[in-house]
């Protein structure tokens, strides 16, 4: 089934309409992230403390934010290159995995005091919870999936992959993490109990397929690509590719929001675009918001119906941490 999109011109909003309470997504607060260069990678956010933490990998730095009050907490030093972040739910701890180094530091969270290591290899990067299981799963290297315990920093296991993983999504009904990795243009299937790969998906209707999200209910994994920049839609009971549609350059994050219906991918190219799932699994863009350039990365809290969109510091251009309610 191939996705037919309507002109562009019908469904970019216009200023008037993108600053009204009829908007899609709403500018709601703005938080600054002081003394902050280079580039911004992942987030994550603590739902019981009302903190969002934000990996600034150029700045080697982990940003803590009370998004209650909107104010910067604090600045967590001896990270290098942090990429990938994850709250480890009923644990009181965050783990951060790094670009370079010692692959997995934990933090934490009551005081933000180091509070150990796992060591992985360079190019630790996308982080996964598993609160049922109880594990941390981390990509990194030249092609691995490493199962954590993130109690005593045991590796239980890791999956061999064609090529260095970029973002993946863990099923909950089953054993499955579904992988991209870009450079082996596929996505790989691991079964998370097993530690291996069970099955790898081509991916040829574009290339550079770095994010991913996950719509279990309706067997629908949505992937992220850049060359050319489109989102591909794979059911997940056969693998094959169901639709694609046109997005925002330079994407690192894609959210779907199950509530709404709408897909939210956040790209460096300057914007978010926003689509709107109507019959039979087709998506219409009703929204491309104009964000800052360089503010690919991005983080969807459906327990707060925010989009929290994290803005690099360039030129004039000052760092922070922008917040937008979904409506």
């Amino acid at each position: 089934m191939r996705i037919w999109m309507i002109p562009a011109a019908m469904i970019v909003l216009s200023s008037f309409q993108a600053a009204s309470d009829q908007a899609p997504l709403v500018l709601v607060r703005t938080i600054a992230l002081p003394n902050v260069d280079g580039r911004i990678d992942h987030l994550a956010f603590d739902v019981a403390a009302q903190r969002l933490y934000v990996a600034a990998l150029g700045n080697n730095t982990v940003e803590v934010l009370d998004v209650k009050t909107g104010t910067h907490e604090k600045s967590l030093a001896g990270f290098r290159e942090p990429q990938g972040i994850a709250v480890v739910v009923g644990a009181n701890m965050v783990a951060v995995a790094n670009g370079q180094g010692d692959g997995v530091q934990f933090v934490d969270t009551n005081d933000h005091h180091a509070a150990g290591a796992v060591k992985l290899g360079d190019d630790s990067d996308n982080v996964r919870y598993d609160a049922v299981a109880k594990r941390l799963f981390v990509g990194f290297g030249g092609g691995a999936l490493a199962a954590i315990s993130p109690s005593d920093g045991k590796v239980l296991g890791e999956a061999r992959l064609a090529g260095h993983p970029e973002s993946f999504q863990l099923e909950r009904s089953g054993s499955r993490v579904f992988v991209n990795v870009p450079d082996a243009n596929q996505i790989a299937v691991v079964d998370r109990t097993a530690m291996k790969v069970i099955a790898t998906w081509p991916v040829v209707g574009a290339k550079s397929n770095f994010p991913l999200a996950l719509d279990e209910p309706n067997r629908r994994l949505f992937v992220g690509c850049r060359r050319p920049a489109k989102v591909l839609m794979y059911d997940t009971a056969t693998g094959k590719e169901s639709g694609s549609f046109d997005i925002v350059g330079d994407t690192d994050d894609l959210f779907y929001d199950a509530v709404r219906k709408r897909l939210y991918v956040s790209g460096g190219e300057g914007y978010v675009d926003v689509f709107q799932e109507g019959d039979a699994s087709r998506f219409a863009r009703i929204a491309h918001v104009a964000t800052a350039p360089g503010a690919r990365t991005s983080l969807f809290v459906p327990e707060q119906s925010r989009l929290y969109i994290a803005v690099p510091h360039r030129g004039s251009q000052k760092p922070a941490v922008r917040v937008y309610e979904a409506r």
